[in-house]
């Protein structure tokens, strides 16, 4: 695209050149490329102008920013914009030919189960028969339901790498696209050129407030999604759908606690594999199996059920597909067992406070003994964590071990010892601590009765494990079903010696 064709799309003023051609844009100096327009922000911290001159070196023909600092030149046409970040999503849709109006496009936020309902709808699309992606914390996925991780570690990413996986979904045949739209993807504008047409609001609760300053600040960057949508779906059960109501063009709500509302379950019952319940609908009455466990996951598929809904999809089929459903990975994913083996669970919690909750949540269907087996990460992380991790650990479960968890630098048994201490004080000793992780797993599972539970925690879906300075691969399920094979293996031979 030739650089004044975007300065006019911006609506902005250019100083240069405007048949300089543009073929990207990005706003870190060591991601630019040949081609490439360079958006200098102006941080809290940093200004981006500073880095003009690394952008050009790497090869940037333009820079976009709301005006040079006193006193500097730029080597490059520049483009004043009103604002640099809006600058930087709407650049990025333009140069991607805004692939999001060729997608229906259904975005989610809230504090807790983005990612669960993200993950739901998903499925729920393609059950239907959809052609559908995925853009979650998790990562993304095509049509072909490959998971891929995108090159920044964030919930959403920036706003270039989300025009682009949007651009790759058009061209992967994609009809239909799920976003999971996190909070601080929508007050730094990650996701402002998105043209979304569900928005999916879960709930609000306290978080990230040191980003945002107060829950009213928290609340207004989450609204924007309700907003830019045309149809949103709202949680009856959450005090700030209230406040949420006028700014919505239409909607719908739903409700899992009994609520007052337009999708609503009754007659939940909580099995050791799945939940059943009917599900009450604009449509009528349905009963439903959903494949995981967690009461407040009844929400999640009212939610997700209400937005694919909005879509086109007839409630039939969408009853249907949650009984599917095979789970998110590393959040309360449960491990295929045989009968007379416990139940694993793979869990994401690395938290005193999410490893309280997922506990919780497993106790309600567990028969037997309640196992758990966690660690904390070393290097730069919080070290405070360590002790309350270990008080909550041996206070929910039964039997703790304690392990490793990407400790990077830090003296693995430091950290083990912090959470040692952290039980002690509490008056706690129904623990043991194994270092090598695959070890701990093969001996909480070798150790655990059939009618016992095992939570795994705190590396859910990744795939590295950080030992010493050595990076290995790690795959948590894989490690269980290893674990589980070899329970199954002594246990034949000792009924041949037998």
């Amino acid at each position: 695209m030739r650089l004044g064709d975007l300065a006019a799309a911006l609506d902005s003023s250019l100083d240069g050149d405007p048949s300089v051609e543009v073929t990207g844009v990005t706003h870190q100096a060591d991601w630019a490329r040949p081609g490439d327009a360079f958006v200098a922000i102006r941080g809290a911290r940093v200004d981006g102008h500073t880095f003009i001159g690394q952008a050009v070196e790497r090869g940037a023909v333009a820079v976009l920013g709301e005006g040079l600092p006193d006193g500097m030149d730029c080597p490059v046409p520049y483009v004043v914009v009103p604002g640099a970040r809006a600058a930087l999503a709407d650049a990025a849709a333009e140069l991607a030919g805004h692939p999001s109006r060729d997608l229906q496009v259904l975005g989610v936020t809230g504090t807790d189960g983005k990612t669960t309902t993200s993950c739901l709808a998903r499925h729920l699309l393609r059950h239907a028969g959809r052609q559908a992606g995925l853009l979650s914390t998790i990562g993304y996925e095509l049509p072909d339901g490959v998971l891929r991780q995108p090159p920044t570690h964030f919930t959403t990413p920036e706003a270039p790498q989300v025009q682009q996986i949007l651009a790759d979904e058009v061209a992967a045949g994609a009809e239909s696209v799920v976003v999971e739209s996190s909070s601080h993807a929508l007050a730094l504008d990650r996701v402002r050129a998105v043209d979304f047409d569900v928005a999916v609001w879960t709930n609000l609760t306290g978080e990230h407030l040191d980003f945002h300053g107060s829950m009213e600040g928290y609340f207004a960057d989450k609204a924007k999604l309700v907003q830019r949508a045309p149809f949103a779906v709202l949680n009856a059960d959450d005090p700030w759908t209230e406040p949420l109501l006028p700014m919505a063009a239409s909607h719908t709500t739903y409700s899992g606690e009994g609520t007052d509302a337009d999708w609503t379950a009754a007659d939940v019952l909580e099995g050791p594999d799945d939940l059943r319940f009917t599900l009450l609908t604009p449509e009528g009455r349905f009963d439903a199996v959903l494949p995981m466990i967690g009461r407040f996951n009844v929400a999640n598929a009212l939610a997700a059920v209400a937005g694919v809904h909005a879509l086109g999809v007839d409630v039939e089929t969408l009853v249907a597909g949650l009984a599917t459903f095979g789970g998110v990975p590393g959040r309360m994913e449960m491990v295929e067992r045989e009968q007379g083996e416990p139940r694993v669970i793979v869990d994401f919690a690395h938290t005193a406070p999410s490893l309280e909750k997922a506990l919780a949540t497993v106790r309600v269907t567990t028969e037997g003994r309640l196992w758990v087996l966690l660690g904390s990460a070393g290097g730069p992380r919080d070290p405070s964590k360590r002790a309350p991790l270990g008080e909550a650990a041996t206070r929910m479960a039964d039997l703790v071990v304690f392990t490793e968890e990407d400790h990077r630098d830090t003296p693995l048994q430091d950290i083990l010892e912090e959470m040692e201490r952290g039980a002690r004080e509490a008056g706690r000793d129904n623990f043991v601590s194994i270092g090598n992780r695959r070890e701990a797993i093969e001996y909480v599972v070798g150790a655990a009765s059939p009618s016992d539970t095992i939570v795994l925690a705190g590396k859910g879906p990744e795939e590295t494990l950080e030992r010493d300075t050595e990076t290995i691969p790690w795959d948590e399920m894989s490690e269980a079903r290893r674990a589980l094979r070899l329970r199954r293996e002594e246990l034949a031979a000792d009924g041949a010696e037998r």
